[in-house]
């Protein structure tokens, strides 16, 4: 398990591999209209006293819905249980799980999505 986490963390504001991959995918629904804006690790939610969550991507639908996209290569129990609390006492916004599945040509990923 130890394997799978992340040997330290990035400095706030900075992109893993896997993020910098999900922005340019983001950046593509830009140019396409179907994403108005995103923004990296836009705020904290606070969900209980000591505990908050931040998400990696807020991002404005073409519709103007919002939704929480959160970039996972791998998923820990504990940051499962915390999108969904976080789902549920944010119901302004659409949580939604992203994780890589595979790279496709051009070393262009498909991306697997979890609406919570």
């Amino acid at each position: 398990m130890k394997a799978m986490q992340a040997l330290g963390r990035l400095k706030t504001g900075e992109l893993n591999k896997t993020e910098e991959l999900y922005r340019a995918h983001l950046e593509k629904r830009r140019m396409a209209g179907e994403v108005a804006w995103y923004q990296f690790e836009p705020f904290k939610l606070v969900l209980a006293p000591k505990t908050t969550y931040s998400p990696d991507f807020l991002v404005q639908l073409a519709s103007g819905h919002l939704e929480v996209h959160e970039v996972k290569g791998y998923w820990m129990e504990d940051a499962r249980l915390k999108i969904k609390f976080a789902a549920e006492k944010f119901p302004i916004f659409k949580f939604i799980a992203v994780m890589k599945v595979d790279e496709g040509k051009n070393n262009d990923p498909s991306w697997k999505m979890e609406d919570f």
